[in-house]
């Protein structure tokens, strides 16, 4: 691990004057050796579906699985961001002093960028991806479920690299399943500038105790929404079930309703259906389970708390606004929460109370996305303050320095 972080500050001091040009030859060359290496990458995949069949549930062997379509989706990815604006060498808020000098800052690479996850193998793309166009380096450490899969991803890595002329070492896939290789990566400060953690809660907690380095993470995703007095039924409905049923699994899922009692009767009557019809289990405050009846099961405080990650819901009647973002606050992950409603002041005062990475009205938390925002793609999502917030792009692989021009100026 010491030796791959040489190697890997060494690529990063290249990297960050590569040109634009070359990074996105690289892109271009790495996509097109995806492609060119469909039937040894689904060869890998194979195995390690085979050697993780007896002891992966079903929904991590389906995130592990790859086929032709997810590996030209691969390469699209790859393609998209060479298209992205290029961050880095950009001067902004170029300003003359009273001095004479000129002050400005020009965005550039955090440096090292190491990123540890779990199943999916098309994050060693992704991540690849992103860190190349943002000038970075990177060390990426895959679960060992992946293990064969995310080195055939590598090999095509570095042909890429290679064929751009860009060092081989600018993206660096750990070979070694030793847990120890993880716990070694975020002892390595003087090699590794951010760790990026993408996974379960326990690995993600795991990062956050031991690195040595910033980290880029969010541990939950607990989102609601919440339906104000002034809310338009239809929008609400409409939003509230494709929050929570358009996909279970993610971490912008909507896992707790929060309803205005003045209009509670005419959303949770015909939501009740619809989650019932998608098979979606509803675990109630004691208002809920008086207007809906037995079916719905009492919520607990673990269910305020709960991501789900399934099709459980808690849904909670509140008073008034004021409720609704205290409990927000009390049991909520800073991820995303939304609004609908039709009143421009309930809207922003929302907005403005709401401490989370991202807020919306009359949308779908769903909409928490890299890509839905324009981002391109993403390396992950933020729930911390700094360096970066809300989902991870470009951008956020970046940093700021200070440049000051002059012309023989002296103080």
């Amino acid at each position: 691990m010491q030796a791959m972080g040489k190697r890997a500050r060494a690529a990063a001091r290249l990297m960050a004057a590569a040109e634009p040009g070359d990074k996105n030859a690289a892109l271009f060359a790495i996509a097109e050796a995806l492609t060119a290496s469909v039937e040894s990458i689904l060869s890998a995949n194979a195995r390690d579906l085979r050697e993780g069949r007896d002891r992966l549930d079903r929904a991590l062997l389906e995130r592990l699985e790859l086929n032709e379509q997810r590996i030209e989706q691969m390469a699209e990815g790859l393609r998209q961001v060479a298209a992205l604006a290029d961050p880095i060498g950009g001067i902004t808020d170029l300003n003359y002093r009273p001095s004479g000098i000129q002050v400005g800052r020009m965005r550039v690479p955090l440096g090292v960028i190491g990123i540890i996850y779990e199943s999916r193998p098309n994050v060693t793309a992704d991540a690849a991806a992103l860190c190349l166009k943002s000038g970075n380096a990177a060390l990426l450490r895959g679960g060992s479920e992946a293990a064969h899969s995310n080195q055939a991803i590598a090999a095509c890595i570095s042909r890429g690299l290679t064929d751009a002329g860009l060092p081989a070492d600018a993206v660096q896939v750990v070979e070694t399943t030793d847990r120890a290789a993880v716990g070694a990566m975020l002892r390595m400060p003087e090699y590794v500038d951010v760790i990026v953690p993408r996974g379960g809660k326990g690995l993600i907690e795991f990062v956050s105790e031991q690195a040595q380095m910033p980290v880029i993470k969010h541990l939950d995703g607990v989102c609601h929404v919440y339906v104000h007095d002034d809310a338009d039924i239809e929008k609400a409905v409409a939003i509230a079930v494709n929050a929570k049923t358009q996909r279970y699994g993610t971490c912008n899922t909507m896992e707790t309703l929060l309803v205005a009692r003045s209009i509670a009767e005419k959303v949770l009557g015909p939501l009740s259906q619809d989650f019932a019809q998608a098979g979606v289990e509803l675990r109630g405050c004691e208002a809920t389970r008086k207007l809906l009846g037995p079916k719905v099961k009492p919520a607990s405080d673990a269910d305020w708390a709960e991501e789900y990650l399934g099709p459980i819901l808690a849904v909670r009647i509140v008073d008034d606004m004021n409720q609704a973002i205290e409990h927000i606050e009390t049991w909520g992950s800073h991820h995303t929460d939304a609004i609908v409603t039709e009143s421009v002041t309930a809207a922003r005062a929302f907005m403005r109370a709401v401490d989370s990475s991202s807020v919306m009205v009359n949308a779908s938390t769903r909409f928490a996305d890299g890509f839905e925002y324009g981002l391109g793609a993403e390396i992950g999502i933020s729930t911390d303050k700094l360096h970066a917030r809300g989902p991870v792009g470009l951008e956020g692989l970046t940093s700021l320095k200070y440049v000051v021009f002059g012309d023989g100026h002296v103080r």
